[in-house]
């Protein structure tokens, strides 16, 4: 435990080492931060517009009410803002060192690799969806008059890890397949696609759509559960199903890396 608590830390203050880095290369652009904020703002009016077309014609959708919804929205951006800060940019990197073979220097360095990919790439200014995502959520959940309870809160808190961790484990997997296939930025086009979908909760979709975007593309995981957890939908199975799904994917995420990696030839091919 003393073990693993100590590998947590050092894991920790490698990705403040990181994000330090990241915050003084983008310092030097800082007009992309007002960008950020132009599209950030102007992504949430755009679905703060669609809630207003849809209310003024229905009470709910698939029986979820408008504040409920906004719920929703917050943690869309939330989490998007989490994808779009570490995750993304640092697998996409991974796929650019893979084509290019210079990913023999980051093998070779004195620390776990898989940790090295996973946080090396950080985009500040994305924090400012994390930050919006979290005022909606506050403001949602002061207009529903939520009563924050442990389990509310606990398995809030739960939820929106094991969601960050799928989602983690999801784009590492795709990544790895570039040790095979030379270029799959195209399925990354689609998985953005397919996650402008978690912006209304899955269960209003269509069935063959709902198991695509629960067990393909892990959209649900990553927005529509912990928005349930936070409205207080969220049963006591879904939360254990939601763990189950995230350690299963860690383990096999990682196991997929190292078998990728066995498969790398490098730049001395």
């Amino acid at each position: 435990m003393v073990r693993w608590g100590a590998r947590t830390m050092r894991y920790l203050r490698l990705f403040g080492l990181f994000f330090r880095v990241g915050m003084l290369n983008e310092l030097e652009y800082r007009a992309n931060f007002f960008i950020q904020v132009f599209q950030t703002v102007l992504g949430l009016l755009v679905s703060l517009g669609g809630l207003s077309i849809i209310f003024s014609h229905a009470d709910n959708l698939g029986g979820w009410k408008p504040d409920e919804l906004l719920a929703v929205v917050g943690i869309y951006f939330l989490v998007g803002g989490l994808i779009n800060l570490v995750i993304q940019p640092s697998m996409q990197k991974l796929m650019e060192d893979v084509r290019q073979g210079t990913l023999d220097f980051l093998l070779t360095k004195p620390e776990d690799a898989q940790v090295l990919v996973s946080v090396r790439q950080v985009q500040i200014w994305k924090l400012v969806d994390i930050v919006l995502g979290l005022v909606v959520l506050i403001v949602a959940g002061v207009r529903m008059g939520t009563v924050i309870t442990p389990w509310t809160a606990v398995s809030f808190v739960l939820m929106l890890l094991a969601g960050a961790i799928i989602i983690y484990s999801f784009w590492l997997m795709l990544a790895t397949f570039t040790f095979w296939f030379v270029k799959i930025d195209n399925i990354l086009v689609i998985f953005q696609s397919m996650y402008e979908a978690g912006r209304w909760p899955v269960s209003i979709y269509p069935a063959w759509l709902r198991v695509i975007l629960t067990f393909i593309v892990p959209v649900a995981f990553a927005v529509t559960i912990p928005a349930e957890a936070a409205v207080g939908r969220l049963t006591p199975a879904m939360l254990l199903g939601g763990l189950a799904l995230a350690a299963a994917m860690l383990i096999f995420s990682r196991w997929f890396w190292r078998f990728g990696i066995k498969h790398y030839s490098g730049a001395s091919a």
